[in-house]
């Protein structure tokens, strides 16, 4: 049973053998990201980010979409009320605490995670699906920014992401034309890790994610913080930082416990110390 509870059924939160699956629970409205959806999203993720019990996160979506971005019905309806909208920087403050709270979260956080894609992810739910670690599409999967096709510029850091998980010139492409890219190209292009059956999706990501909760956990925290400098030191510099913290993880259980278990020709057991 779940630790966490999310105070609303639009927001999902199940732990199973150490893997906290957060689903987005809007089917009807492919899973469009509501104040009511974000508050209780950006609360699961501080409870997955600290709770011990939590070695990774899974993030879906529930019936046939991952998460179709904004929900632009009620944009709609702000707009057509002007008066009641409250001045541009509480505006600009709400929705900078909105973005850095959930994929700015799910990005700075030391424990691994995983997105699994039933179907459409576009927009913020794109946005959201790229701060995850990995990526699992169904084969009838679709990504898309999808923001210049409503006449807007992009959130939750999402020009960022592209720009480094395919390239700058795909990220413009992408950003640019809104275009649709299949999950069989999303994979070739790298947007996706894996794609799988529509069948055998939601099987899939749970063992990966699992497979990744249960193992070094302090081990993984320090290989994340590499990869994030990565793009933005030097070479000397990586190897210096990489020495430091591979000197840490010389020193945890979970390295003694798999120099045992090389030894002794058995899987490691490790309890993320």
């Amino acid at each position: 049973m779940s630790s966490f509870e999310s105070g609303t059924n639009q927001l999902l939160v199940e732990l199973n053998e150490r893997v906290a699956v957060i689903t987005m629970n809007r089917p009807e409205a492919r899973n469009a990201l509501s104040d009511e959806l974000t508050g209780a999203f950006r609360r699961a993720i501080v409870w997955a980010a600290s709770d011990p019990q939590v070695g990774a996160i899974l993030v879906t979506g529930a019936g046939r979409a991952f998460c179709s971005g904004g929900d632009v019905k009620a944009m709609g309806q702000r707009s057509s009320s002007p008066a009641d909208q409250p001045s541009v920087e509480m505006q600009f403050q709400t929705m900078r605490a909105r973005h850095h709270e959930i994929a700015g979260a799910l990005r700075a956080m030391r424990k691994p995670s995983v997105a699994a894609l039933p179907g459409a992810a576009a927009g913020a739910g794109m946005a959201i699906a790229l701060a995850c670690d990995l990526r699992v599409a169904a084969s009838s999967a679709f990504l898309s920014t999808g923001y210049a096709r409503i006449g807007l510029s992009g959130d939750y850091g999402i020009a960022w992401l592209l720009s480094r998980i395919v390239s700058p010139g795909r990220a413009r492409e992408l950003m640019l034309t809104s275009q649709r890219v299949d999950a069989q190209r999303a994979e070739q292009m790298g947007l996706v890790n894996e794609v799988v059956t529509d069948e055998n999706l939601n099987r899939a990501a749970f063992e990966l994610a699992r497979s990744l909760a249960n193992g070094p956990q302090a081990a993984y925290a320090y290989i994340k913080d590499n990869l994030d400098e990565a793009l933005d030191i030097d070479h000397a510099t990586a190897i210096d930082r990489e020495a430091d913290r591979l000197l840490k993880a010389r020193t945890t259980q979970d390295h003694k416990e798999a120099v045992r278990a090389f030894a002794e020709k058995r899987p490691p057991e490790f309890q993320g110390v």
